[in-house]
């Protein structure tokens, strides 16, 4: 398994960093995790085509998780036009929230028919579903009030991967990191505390009930950018690759 960080940052781009973004590869299959408003422009700077990736799965629909799926759309359309299906996976109400982003962002544009067809499949926490022969886990986490919002375990080619999406701590963190080969972790917060985000000094508590090979973070915001040289753990970078 190998995975590119197309965005490392949080959602105000905090010290030049890209929106969330994952590509997640094997010699079989290649998958988003989130797709955040820059996806596109890091897929480009990186010379991956889009015609690569078989599917994205969205973790919640804030912006810089699934506002670049419009761009895809049009890229998939226009400039790499593709015509085999893009299967979209994530919680309840994806396909009325994605149609619905895509009409504000492109309005009569959006309404123009596609070439290739996106199937959705809205998931349901804690029952595995095989999508494109990968073992995707949706878990909730707690980050919205109204919303139901996902954290992903990633089963592939015999490895594991873990995968926050954003939350708060919960103790779904704990149980589904268990013998996970890497876990990519957002940290927004190096002092503040707020159950909708994680913090360093929460991770550092919690780190030993984390059954992880081992941890990345992302989704870094300003305050762990500022303290990063203080960090023990491995940080994620935009463009960085992780091989498991």
């Amino acid at each position: 398994m190998r995975i590119t960080v197309l965005g490392s940052g949080d959602a105000f781009n905090s010290g030049g960093r890209r929106h969330s973004g994952y590509l997640v590869e094997s010699g079989r299959t290649g998958f988003l995790l989130d797709c955040g408003a820059t996806t596109l422009l890091a897929l480009k700077d990186l010379k991956i085509p889009a015609e690569r990736i078989d599917f994205i799965a969205i973790s919640h629909m804030h912006g810089d998780h699934f506002g670049g799926l419009p761009f895809f759309f049009l890229e998939s359309l226009y400039q790499q036009p593709r015509s085999r299906p893009l299967v979209i996976t994530g919680p309840p109400n994806l396909q009325t929230r994605v149609e619905s982003l895509y009409r504000a962002m492109f309005g009569e544009l959006a309404e123009r028919p596609l070439t290739f067809p996106i199937v959705y499949r809205e998931l349901r926490a804690d029952c595995s579903a095989d999508v494109d022969r990968v073992e995707l886990t949706p878990f909730v986490v707690p980050h919205l009030e109204k919303e139901t919002c996902f954290g992903y375990r990633v089963r592939l080619d015999g490895k594991t991967l873990l995968y926050s999406g954003d939350c708060g701590w919960n103790e779904n963190l704990g149980h589904y990191s268990q013998g996970t080969d890497v876990f990519i972790c957002e940290c927004c917060y190096f002092d503040s505390l707020t159950p909708f985000h994680l913090s360093y000094p929460q991770l550092l508590r919690e780190r030993d009930r984390l059954g992880c090979k081992r941890l990345v973070l992302s989704h870094l915001g300003r305050e762990v950018l500022a303290h990063q040289k203080e960090i023990r753990f491995e940080c994620a970078h935009d463009g960085c690759v992780l091989e498991v």
